[in-house]
């Protein structure tokens, strides 16, 4: 009698190389993204009076003290923009990118409950972060295209251009980039929990580092290779000067960013790899 060969439809093996990304086995629990999706999304809101109101009234309210701090109070010139623009600009893009870093980065110690309990792929948690908060990103966003529709055919102070259509792309590499530092950090916190902390407060500062309330000409000559030293200048000069038609963008620092998050997401995914297999015995 010939004998039957049993065909598994699920095959888990706690061996892997620190390189395999298995990018099927997570489209396959796509339907578990999804849910988590709206748990980050619908159900974190569902008991607020506001709700989804408070993504644009969060960006609104920090842009106003911004510029009553940066303009009334400290002086600081923006480039001869509209200053509501310019700071909505730097408002939005830095709120998807720190949230996105910092969601991530807690994903271990926020789910540890989850992932004692049932299999499933690890990276589905940090994509879902991601991916969540880009959906509050879109209302921001939707927000900071009506005022650049505002002052670009009413008052005529600005002049968007080709540079608009690189949104896409420079979403991405903000992604990238808050996933490689968030799953780096979500691997080292499984141990030294301490570092959570550290984190929140060095995103905080980071956002002086980036071209977030200042353009690079307000920096002072000798202290401007450090602003074009972070990966994340070009993201924000391109960005701005795409929909606002003035800054100080250089295409090749773009080129430099891509590159150096790059190196970032390929050693937070080694790490995080690594640290999957065996970090419930240490959180």
């Amino acid at each position: 009698m010939a004998q039957h060969e049993q065909h598994w439809t699920e095959e888990i093996r706690s061996e892997h190389s620190l390189f395999t990304i298995n990018l099927v086995e997570v489209w396959r629990y796509r339907d578990l993204l999804l849910m988590l999706l709206k748990r980050d999304f619908i159900t974190f809101y569902k008991q607020t009076i506001l709700g989804p109101l408070w993504f644009i009234i969060q960006p609104l309210l920090t842009t106003l003290i911004y510029i009553v701090l940066f303009v009334q109070v400290a002086k600081i010139d923006v480039g001869g923009v509209p200053t509501l623009a310019f700071y909505l600009s730097g408002v939005t893009i830095w709120n998807y990118f720190s949230d996105s870093l910092i969601k991530t980065s807690n994903v271990f110690q926020g789910n540890a409950s989850i992932f004692g309990k049932v299999y499933f792929p690890r990276l589905i948690m940090p994509l879902s972060v991601v991916i969540s908060s880009l959906m509050k990103f879109a209302i921001q966003f939707l927000l900071f295209v009506g005022v650049v529709l505002y002052y670009t055919y009413v008052t005529h102070e600005i002049q968007p251009n080709i540079w608009v259509l690189m949104t896409p792309v420079l979403l991405l590499m903000m992604a990238c980039f808050a996933l490689g530092v968030g799953m780096i950090f979500s691997s080292m916190t499984t141990k030294y929990k301490d570092l959570s902390f550290l984190l929140a407060f060095g995103v905080q500062l980071y956002m002086y580092a980036t071209p977030v309330v200042y353009p690079i000409t307000a920096m002072p000559e000798k202290y401007r290779w450090i602003v074009n030293s972070n990966p994340l200048t070009g993201i924000f000069e391109c960005f701005r000067y795409g929909y606002l038609g003035k800054g100080n963008f250089d295409p090749q620092s773009l080129i430099f960013s891509a590159g150096f998050i790059s190196i970032i997401l390929v050693i937070g995914t080694l790490i995080f790899n690594k640290v999957e297999k065996s970090f419930m015995d240490t959180i």
